[in-house]
């Protein structure tokens, strides 16, 4: 187990600030290693688990830097949704093949995923709108939307994302305003930059998979999920079909679905 700890920090370029922490690091490491070999020895699920960049993380501290959705009730009030008559819905999607999906990013240890979800479903858009595919800025996000739910690090909702891009006229580039998994000072100059925009967002309805499915059909969006479970910190391939909870922690942006070996996904 020493050796396969000590190739894992050479292949993720982990360095600690002491033994002791490398020693602490080492046994969370091993009985995440522990897990991990046991649930692909079991072999009864569609997806298989690794020792992946957070396998020296305890399941408390990945949820603390990475799952920083501020989860709430969705509203049940009767709203418009523009796919709504969508009736010729492909069988599968994938965005990243049709070009409207930067390379994959990192938040680092950073509770920004609701700026990274929301960033990401409006790269799509613009694409769509425009052709072109433009790194926008994360950071921005982090610095600047600070005034309401959203807090950088701390955590935040896409739809207050959206809220912010409309009333700030759009987002600069990810070259011009680049990530630093830290909250910072909201630079003006780089804000009043703007490379893209969009005039409004709305919701998917509630508990409505048909809805979602037109939606994720026309265009890349965010969407929230819970993400606190082991198996999905060491998710490393496959359909992944974990528990599905009731705490939504984690935004994302969804990009396509389809089916595998009989499994839609």
């Amino acid at each position: 187990m020493r050796l396969r700890y000590e190739q894992w920090m050479t292949r993720y370029g982990r360095v600690y600030g002491s033994s002791r922490e490398k020693e602490v690091r080492y046994q969370i490491f091993k009985d995440n290693a522990a897990l991990v070999d046991s649930f692909n020895a079991a072999g009864d699920k569609p997806y298989k688990l690794g020792t992946n960049q957070f396998a020296d993380l305890t399941n408390e501290e990945f949820k603390t830097t990475r799952c920083r959705f501020k989860g709430h009730m969705c509203s049940l009030q009767e709203e418009s949704f523009r796919y709504e008559n969508v009736s010729a819905v492909p069988t599968a999607m994938d965005w990243r093949k049709k070009g409207a999906v930067t390379p994959i990013k990192d938040q680092g240890q950073c509770g920004s995923c609701w700026a990274f979800s929301a960033v990401g479903a409006m790269e799509g858009i613009t694409q769509l709108s425009t052709g072109k595919l433009i790194s926008l800025s994360e950071q921005e996000l982090v610095d600047c939307d600070t005034k309401g739910e959203d807090q950088g690090c701390g955590g935040g909702l896409m739809d207050d994302a959206f809220k912010f891009i409309i009333q700030n006229k759009g987002l600069t580039t990810e070259t011009n305003y680049p990530y630093t998994t830290a909250d910072g000072s909201c630079s003006a100059s780089k804000e009043g930059n703007p490379a893209a925009t969009i005039k409004g967002y709305e919701d998917v309805p509630a508990n409505n998979e048909v809805a979602l499915m037109k939606a994720v059909s026309s265009q890349p969006i965010s969407v929230a999920i819970d993400a606190g479970d082991s198996s999905f910190q060491l998710y490393e391939s496959g359909i992944f079909t974990g528990e599905c909870g009731t705490e939504l922690d984690h935004g994302v942006t969804a990009v396509g679905y389809g089916e595998s070996g009989g499994m839609k996904y």
